[in-house]
């Protein structure tokens, strides 16, 4: 959860900030350059939940990895802490790792098959240089954290399902104890049941340890239910960032009002009785975005200056900590 600052003082600076982020890939042989990642900026508060949603291939998982330095950014910042990070050398990344960590979508395909365990949970303290005992001793700590049995600490990784399989990497994530932890898509190969489990285990391990998490996934129901705050983005963009009540209960954005409304209702009446949204077409590709707001093909609300003019990322009205990119944004 997002502390509060008390009457008449500063809030603490973000634990991280982003701006100006943006991520272009070379072409394939004679194909333009894509453009994956373009102009993205938020802050990430100690201890805070932040969403990052959107349509597969629309630059969230990008934005995650360049932040944990999987990537290096061809432009734009990243400060962690204070400190910039996002241009950092390899042989300065090493302090880095300590404090920052990622879980990825697929369990099963993020783990070495060839290794134990034990030796997969402590290899990260393994590479910071901790005895081999002792990081053997905090991985079975760890497996117990998570949910798992130590005594399995020897077995591969193909003999656990594959909740057990995300469990083994959320314990590889948090072996060097860190306080950010970007997780891509982490419940999204899990059954539901299991989906549930896995979030119950992210929060309790956020209350425990005081983690800050940046949460990237397509299912709005799931970012409902574990962020603090959402961003919305399209077509490597943010779109709409704010918190997610707000978000959620009077979305801004055309394009956050048609994901919303694509995302299934447990009243059975109210599911028939809602408007859903249809979007033309497809998303273009980020090889060739559109002139102006890049959802301005798909969008209905669009008009001659949406198609002319890119919309910056503003507050929704004076002292809104909502911020929308859209000419004719929906207002309360």
């Amino acid at each position: 959860m997002t502390t509060t600052p008390l009457p008449g003082t500063d809030p603490a600076p973000p634990l991280l900030r982003v701006r100006d982020l943006a991520m272009t890939f070379p072409g394939r042989r004679r194909s333009a350059p894509v453009r994956a990642v373009d102009g993205v900026g938020f802050d990430l508060a100690a201890g805070e939940t932040l969403g990052l949603v959107g349509e597969s291939g629309c630059g969230k998982s990008t934005t995650g990895r360049m932040i944990v330095r999987l990537l290096e950014p061809t432009a734009g910042s990243v400060e962690y802490d204070g400190r910039p990070i996002a241009h950092l050398p390899q042989r300065a990344l090493k302090p880095l790792r300590r404090e920052i960590q990622m879980v990825f979508q697929d369990p099963h395909s993020s783990l070495n098959p060839r290794q134990r365990v034990a030796r997969i949970i402590a290899d990260p303290l393994l590479v910071q240089g901790s005895p081999a005992t002792e990081a053997r001793g905090r991985a079975l700590e760890l497996m117990e954290l998570v949910g798992l049995i130590p005594e399995h600490a020897d077995r591969f990784p193909h003999e656990f399902s594959g909740g057990q399989a995300q469990r083994i990497g959320i314990a590889r994530a948090l072996a060097t104890g860190p306080r950010l932890v970007v997780a891509d898509e982490p419940v999204s190969a899990l059954d539901v049941s299991v989906q549930a489990q896995i979030v119950n285990l992210m929060e309790r391990l956020q209350e425990e340890l005081g983690l800050s998490y940046l949460f990237i996934a397509h299912d709005l129901s799931v970012v409902k239910r574990v962020c603090d705050r959402v961003a919305v983005m399209y077509l490597g963009r943010i779109v709409e960032i704010g918190a997610k009540d707000r978000v959620y209960g009077a979305p801004a954005h055309p394009y956050t009002r048609a994901l919303l409304s694509a995302v299934p209702l447990p009243d059975p009446a109210a599911e028939r009785a809602r408007e859903r949204i249809t979007l033309l077409g497809d998303p273009p590709s980020p090889a060739a975005p559109p002139p102006g707001c890049t959802f301005h093909p798909r969008c209905p609300k669009a008009r001659a200056i949406c198609r002319a003019e890119a919309p910056a990322l503003r507050p929704l009205a004076p002292g809104e900590p909502r911020e929308v990119a859209c000419h004719f944004p929906e207002q309360d």
